[in-house]
């Protein structure tokens, strides 16, 4: 038996700060000394190095992902009597934000191997309402985005990249992020890129988007004082882009890291299954999943030999009490409610230790062996 030997979160943002930290006061002291704390030059300046990260000519940052799934909505037009196809299996934000500007959410299965959507399922949904689609790059896997491009440009609707957990993650040499009419992030904090708060951001290709975004994040505004049309506040502060601008310049970089704790995780863990990540995928491993069995047995089989895991997400939408209305039941779209029962996630985060993954990976093993996967 192995003894409890060690005490592993499932996220420790302390270590990323303490490597960095100088250079993040710094930036947030030359923010206090400038006493602009709202769509500053820091704000500025970060959009456009996230674009040019991103190799997008835009990029809006706004208050959340949420937000940004919100206002991407609306700068495309989409609104009440609409219906956006999106898979069940995902952060209920999602589809929340179809919701919240009046449209349908219509929620489709996800493949089994990769968790993303079915290509299959959501050619199948598609009516005479369907206006938009919004695949999700899902634990930091990217979709297969060529086919969803053609398949709305062929289908005549918009296609926005849910690209909350993708920071970085790319398909066929190109980032999430650059494929769709319209691609949102988020920056909460236990992202792989995290500001010190809520954030997020929308690219877009477009410029008429990018000046629809630009004015619905801050109250409709074309010029000050002159709103065009309903907006909201929704503006990520100058703090948050003078962290963000920091943390940036190390995103590759933990993201390989990332790969590389993955690429140990599959070669030492025994009687799991893995999330499969499409064949010109890379992804950034925002989390990392495996699937088992005996989820809840596991799971309270590494926590008690100190190790933190989570679920990511053990009801789908389709499910969930909110979304009752449309209608949906247990057994609709079965391959994310077993996946809802049986996937657990494992600590994932750069600064993981070589002997903490040794452990976890020893731990998991040992129920494997008793227990079975």
């Amino acid at each position: 038996m192995i003894r409890r030997a060690m005490d592993i979160t499932f996220l420790d943002l302390k270590r990323q700060y303490l490597a960095i930290g100088d250079e993040v006061e710094a930036a947030m002291h030359r923010v206090l000394e400038r006493q602009s704390f709202v769509l500053g030059e820091e704000v500025e300046l970060f959009e456009s190095e996230f674009a040019a990260y991103l190799d997008v000519p835009y990029a809006v940052s706004v208050g959340s992902g949420t937000d940004g799934l919100i206002l991407s909505l609306l700068a495309l037009g989409i609104g009440e009597g609409d219906e956006v196809i999106a898979p069940t299996n995902s952060f209920v934000a999602t589809a929340q934000a179809i919701a919240a500007v009046g449209a349908t959410p219509v929620l489709v299965d996800v493949d089994p191997r990769t968790y993303l959507i079915d290509a299959q399922h959501l050619e199948e949904r598609f009516t005479a309402r369907t206006r938009a689609v919004i695949p999700v790059h899902l634990y930091g896997a990217p979709c297969s985005m060529p086919a969803l491009v053609e398949m709305a440009e062929r289908r005549g609707v918009a296609l926005i990249e849910d690209a909350c957990q993708s920071h970085g993650a790319s398909f066929a040499g190109r980032k999430t992020g650059g494929f769709g009419d319209a691609s949102v992030f988020s920056f909460y904090p236990s992202k792989n890129l995290g500001a010190y708060g809520d954030g997020g951001a929308v690219c877009t290709g477009d410029e008429e988007t990018c000046r629809k975004l630009r004015g619905l994040r801050n109250y409709g505004q074309s010029r000050k004082y002159h709103h065009d049309e309903m907006g909201r506040n929704s503006r990520l502060d100058e703090l948050q882009a003078a962290v963000l601008r920091v943390k940036l310049q190390y995103l590759d970089g933990w993201n390989a890291r990332r790969r590389d704790i993955a690429a140990q995780y599959r070669d030492l863990l025994r009687g799991c299954r893995f999330q499969e990540v499409e064949e010109e995928g890379v992804s950034c491993y925002y989390v990392f999943s495996i699937e088992t069995d005996r989820r809840d047995r596991l799971q309270e089989h590494l926590k008690g030999r100190g190790i933190e895991t989570l679920v990511h997400y053990p009801v789908p939408i389709h499910l969930q009490k909110c979304f009752s209305h449309l209608g949906y039941g247990s057994g609709d779209l079965p391959v994310a409610e077993k996946a809802a029962q049986r996937i657990l996630s494992l600590p994932m985060y750069g600064e993981l230790r070589e002997a903490e993954i040794s452990y976890i990976a020893d731990c998991v093993n040992e129920f494997t062996a008793k227990v079975g996967g």
